[in-house]
């Protein structure tokens, strides 16, 4: 049968179900204020009714799911295979135009040879590859949002979390919702930006087998875009908007630690929230105590290798990246995919010259990896900046001989 035909089906029923309820309420209603208004057998019929169209509604929706799932015909393996090998034609076509550009500067046909987008582009199976490499790292590109985008600018509408206001109540099912419920909405621009690095490639390299240039291309780019999108999203974190970061919490004992998280942020995002810090930093939080002798940070039973504060991801970056401020090491606090998003472009391109960047003088090849993207902040009130330099432990609270307790 159609499934256009299941759908109205569904329709159908959804509404018969819709309208018996509408009844029964109504029915309520006058019962509560007059317990004679309807017969033991018209109560009894509207019950029997009301459920007899529940089940005709879900046997509605079952039939029409199936049908959905059959017209999804099942992927063969002699289809796999061919998919499986057009993407290693893909790979394998990708390696030789690489090299031909690198050992001859000659670009494959189709290519822009000219302007800031000259290059060859990265099939986008081996781009996802190197996005999966990337996660692999310290990336703060998976506590942000990520929106790809396939335009180099464009405009977002959002509204912050602490905008939001509750939906308006209806008493009447025909009233028209007033125009008092009119959302705080920030008006986001992003406009995509050309982030390159060069390194020097050998003819030994080029000699090797197409798996091994690739794996060589993946990891380098891969590196070199983790490194360069984290500073990005670490810049607006610091910058917060207009110049003005949220509100600096500054920590000189454990219990500055627990305020930052409890009392800082909308309840809402507080449980989706991670904090960051650099190596420094981390150092003096891992040795923090409680008054009981616990640690503050504590192990993640799911990934032994992370560490939680108060049940939230404490995410590292090495000094080199994430800079002490005047001596103060950072920390932040706060849900960056409410706060943040990255517009990626997803047009990686790798571009050769063997005489710019000093190549001809020493005999050499650069390589020069471009990526595109933008990153800015949507949300100031989704996160919180704090510091410190020396952090105190919990003050214990010892038991004194009358039953109270006093500060040791």
């Amino acid at each position: 049968m159609d499934v256009n035909v299941l759908q109205d089906t569904v329709d159908k029923a959804g509404a018969k179900v819709q309208e018996l309820e509408n009844k029964r309420q109504e029915m309520s209603v006058k019962l509560v204020a007059n317990p004679e208004a309807y017969s033991d057998e018209e109560i009894t019929k509207m019950s029997n009714d009301l459920a007899k169209a529940k089940k005709v509604r879900d046997i509605a929706q079952a039939t029409l799911r199936d049908a959905r799932a059959n017209m999804k015909a099942p992927v063969s393996k002699s289809e796999k295979s061919v998919a499986h090998k057009k993407a290693e034609e893909i790979r394998d076509a990708f390696v030789k135009d690489f090299t031909n550009m690198v050992t001859s500067g000659v670009l494959p046909e189709g290519s822009q040879t000219t302007g800031p987008n000259a290059g060859l582009t990265i099939p986008v199976d081996v781009q996802t590859a190197i996005h999966e490499l990337v996660r692999s790292f310290n990336s703060l590109e998976g506590i942000v949002n990520v929106e790809n985008v396939t335009v180099p600018s464009g405009t977002r509408v959002y509204e912050k979390i602490k905008d939001i206001t509750p939906l308006a109540n209806l008493d009447d099912e025909t009233a028209a919702i007033g125009d008092n419920d009119d959302p705080e909405l920030t008006l986001i621009k992003y406009a995509i930006k050309r982030y390159a690095g060069i390194t020097t490639v050998t003819n030994t390299l080029l000699a090797d087998t197409a798996e091994n240039i690739m794996s060589w291309l993946m990891n380098w780019a891969a590196k070199k875009d983790v490194i360069t999108r984290n500073t990005e999203i670490l810049k607006v974190i610091n910058e917060g908007k207009n110049g003005k970061t949220p509100k600096k919490a500054t920590i000189t004992k454990f219990d500055d630690v627990k305020d930052m998280s409890n009392n800082t942020l909308d309840p809402l995002i507080e449980n989706s929230s991670t904090w960051i810090t650099n190596q420094s930093g981390y150092n003096i939080l891992s040795k923090l105590k409680d008054a009981n002798g616990d640690y503050l940070l504590q192990p993640d039973v799911t990934q032994p290798d992370r560490k939680l504060i108060d049940g939230k991801p404490v995410q590292v970056i090495a000094d080199k990246w994430l800079p002490d401020i005047s001596g103060n090491h950072p920390l932040y606090f706060g849900d960056f995919k409410q706060a943040i998003t990255l517009f990626d472009r997803q047009k990686m391109q790798v571009v050769s010259t063997n005489i710019g960047a000093g190549a001809f003088e020493h005999d050499l090849t650069k390589i020069r990896f471009i990526d595109r993207f933008d990153v800015e902040l949507i949300d100031d009130g989704a996160y919180v900046v704090g510091s410190f330099k020396k952090v105190t432990d919990q003050v214990k609270q010892v038991a004194d001989t009358d039953g109270t307790s006093t500060n040791k």
